[in-house]
């Protein structure tokens, strides 16, 4: 069939042409932003889940609903930050939210402290303080210039949220990835939260991370579970799966047979992003307008290598040859959690659990493993198993390093 008219969205993040799955998260937050507009105060999100199932997508969905609110959206894409960057990261989107609240020639006092405020929290951004907002305002003596993330984040949300309410508006802090906070900086966002909805101030944040937020963010803040909803997102039920790849291909005049839905979701195992690359696959290879199991077996070599090039591979060329046999001892294990000592006798003799505790820190630090339960681990990443068999046939562990004896 024609390149031109493929439905399927295999990209980071890229809307699917149906969105299936979803409701109870998209209710729940209509349900926030409305609780929140008519001053009430509700339990907001943090979606968790694996690689692949549609936690920036969702994001997304959210983005829309609430600029149909007229809400003012602030989008981050959380990365590995020391204070500084957090900081900037942090001023430079609300400082966008300042004027999409209001244009400048119409600020009042509260928006002229607000501005003051930013200028004030952008000030530590360096020690040389080249960095500010670009407001020409003062900055504001005694707020946000406390040396202290989690009060100066307070304040900055404090003086924008009191600037909102001014207006009638909300503002929604949408970030991504947010389980690459440090401790520090999600203690700040969820103090500052708190702070919002003590005062019930029309600032909210959701947001999507890996299985690990929930306890992250429990470590940093005890009240943490009080304050955000952590629903966790997985594959697709058959239904909704057949969905995704059906809806599409009607949309554009082409339809699947039933054993060919069959095969195409048990290839996928019903995870979001491997049925668009499938459902892409097959496309480019169907004569269609009926699309056949033929077509979808035909298609799986293509789907295998699209996955191992852009979806697998840059997460383990990231990983050191340590890191890579203890990710080849766990994907030899299968894909369920594996024991942290189980993986360590696949590695030999020579290893243990103890031994091979930093290598397996590193790996959660990177996002390639998260703790299900004490003592175990398992892949963020659906399917990673089976890519690191085929891109790692054979184990090879690295040599202890011994420490040669002091001579003398």
């Amino acid at each position: 069939m024609k390149a031109l008219t493929n439905p399927y969205t295999p990209n980071a993040g890229a809307e699917p042409q149906a969105v299936v799955g979803r409701d109870d998260q998209l209710e729940s937050f209509d349900l926030l932003l409305a609780r929140i507009a008519s001053g009430r105060t509700e339990q907001s999100m943090i979606i968790t889940g694996l690689r692949g199932v549609g936690k920036t997508v969702l994001l997304g969905q959210f983005r829309t609903k609430a600029l149909a609110r007229d809400w003012v959206v602030v989008e981050l894409e959380v990365s590995k930050n020391d204070e500084n960057g957090f900081r900037r990261d942090i001023a430079t989107r609300l400082r966008t939210a300042l004027f999409e609240l209001s244009p400048k020639a119409r600020w009042s006092d509260r928006f002229r402290h607000a501005a003051a405020v930013l200028k004030s929290f952008t000030l530590h951004v360096d020690a040389a303080g080249a960095w500010t907002a670009g407001l020409d305002v003062e900055a504001a003596e005694g707020f946000a210039d406390h040396a202290n993330l989690a009060l100066d984040l307070t304040d900055l949300l404090l003086a924008v949220g009191e600037a909102a309410a001014e207006r009638d508006r909300g503002v929604v802090l949408l970030f991504d990835e947010v389980q690459f906070l440090s401790k520090q900086q999600l203690e700040a966002v969820i103090e500052g939260l708190h702070k919002m909805v003590q005062r019930k101030l029309p600032i909210t944040m959701v947001a999507a991370g890996l299985p690990q937020i929930a306890e992250l963010a429990g470590d940093a803040k005890s009240y943490a579970e009080r304050l955000f909803k952590f629903p966790a997102i997985g594959i697709l039920s058959p239904e909704d799966a057949r969905e995704a790849l059906v809806r599409p291909a009607q949309d554009e005049d082409a339809d699947y047979t039933s054993d060919a839905l069959d095969e195409a979701v048990a290839l996928t195992g019903r995870y979001p992003y491997f049925l668009q690359e499938l459902g892409y696959a097959v496309w480019t290879i169907a004569e269609g307008p009926i699309i056949t199991r033929d077509d979808v077996v035909a298609a799986v070599p293509g789907y295998e290598a699209k996955l191992d090039e852009s979806f697998f591979r840059v997460r383990l060329d990231r990983a050191t040859e340590l890191q890579r046999a203890y990710l080849r001892a766990m994907a030899q294990l299968g894909p369920e959690p594996q024991k942290a000592s189980v993986v360590a006798e696949v590695m030999g003799p020579d290893r243990t659990s103890e031994n091979l505790a930093p290598t397996r820190a590193e790996l959660i630090n990177m996002g390639l493993l998260y703790t299900p339960e004490h003592g175990y681990a398992a892949f963020t990443v659906p399917h990673f198993d089976q890519f690191v068999l085929r891109a790692i046939p054979n184990l090879v562990v690295p040599a202890v390093k011994r420490r040669k004896p002091r001579s003398g």
